[in-house]
């Protein structure tokens, strides 16, 4: 069956984020309250698609029991990788494949893949279809509004909805405006017309400045149309975002210990990328500036653990 039938509404989605939403922090997250539906972080296809590349592509595809159900995200611009990889996901324990056209990272953009799908619609039509073709998961796309304006959304996301996905993710901003406006709320009502109309069957998540689990319940209910919504950011604020439960200091420590433990188990010696999560756990208790500055002058899981030792 359909994931996305399955799904209560509203539903609640980690956003995938590169570097961040790995098998490792999905586990954190699972711990102090899972959402309704994970994401992995993004899967290059042309990556899979080369005997040199696909070790590490399926390093990435990695999953944990608690990570079920979960949707692998893949991107690039060849739409016979894009079919390749596809038609190995369902072997590979997932509920779905969804299609990043969003991303707006510039290295990303430059190779043609992201965002930069928005300039090329015909070429995302293709991958879209290609990966459809070779799956029977349901094939999903999360994008933004547009390249450079808000209003690029008129002729851009008609072009997904001709494709009837089984779900549209829109973050609410533009390529070019990154994450330095804030989200366009006041587009959600044109963006559920146009759902309806073109492919009423397809599941409306919204993504962009959704802080918890209470504030995507406030939007649902001023837009009651909207299926679901996705949390990224929000969870550098609160671990616990997508449930209502308030963390102690102790519960954040303790979160951060069993980071370390899975960090070590999955990523071995490559301890550098595991500094931008201590703002996650050393937060909004007395001294966790003092605290987190410590943190940020170790270089091993060893040395981590020994400040955590001072702390209880």
């Amino acid at each position: 069956m359909n994931i996305w039938d399955k799904l209560p509404k509203p539903f609640l989605i980690l956003a995938p984020m590169e570097g961040v939403t790995d098998i490792a922090f999905r586990q954190i997250i699972a711990k102090a309250g899972r959402p309704d539906l994970f994401f992995t972080e993004f899967t290059n296809v042309s990556s899979f698609a080369s005997e040199k590349g696909r070790a590490n592509a399926l390093e990435r595809l990695k999953i944990a029991p608690s990570d079920s159900p979960i949707i692998a995200q893949i991107w690039g611009k060849n739409p016979a990788h894009f079919s390749e990889l596809a038609g190995a996901l369902e072997s590979l324990g997932f509920s779905g494949v969804d299609l990043n056209f969003g991303c707006p990272d510039k290295h990303v953009n430059k190779t043609g893949g992201g965002a930069a799908m928005i300039k090329t619609p015909e070429l995302a039509i293709e991958c879209f279809q290609n990966a459809v073709k070779s799956t029977n998961l349901p094939v999903s796309v999360k994008t933004r509004l547009g390249w450079a304006k808000p209003d690029e959304y008129k002729e851009w996301l008609p072009v997904l909805l001709s494709q009837h996905p089984a779900a549209l993710t829109v973050h609410l901003r533009t390529k070019k405006e990154m994450s330095k406006v804030p989200a366009h709320y006041e587009l959600i009502p044109e963006i559920i017309k146009l759902r309806d109309k073109i492919s009423p069957e397809t599941k409306l998540v919204i993504n962009g400045d959704i802080k918890d689990r209470a504030h995507a319940l406030e939007l649902h209910q001023k837009y009651p149309e909207v299926d679901g919504f996705m949390i990224g950011r929000g969870v550098f604020q609160n671990p616990y975002c997508f449930s209502d439960h308030q963390p102690t200091r102790k519960e954040l420590i303790d979160l951060l210990k069993m980071h370390l433990d899975l960090y070590e188990k999955y990523a071995g010696e490559h301890y550098e990328p595991l500094k931008h999560f201590f703002k996650i756990y050393i937060n909004n208790f007395p001294g966790a500036k003092e605290i987190r500055a410590k943190f940020m002058e170790t270089h091993s899981v060893a040395e981590a653990r020994e400040i955590l030792k001072t702390l209880g």
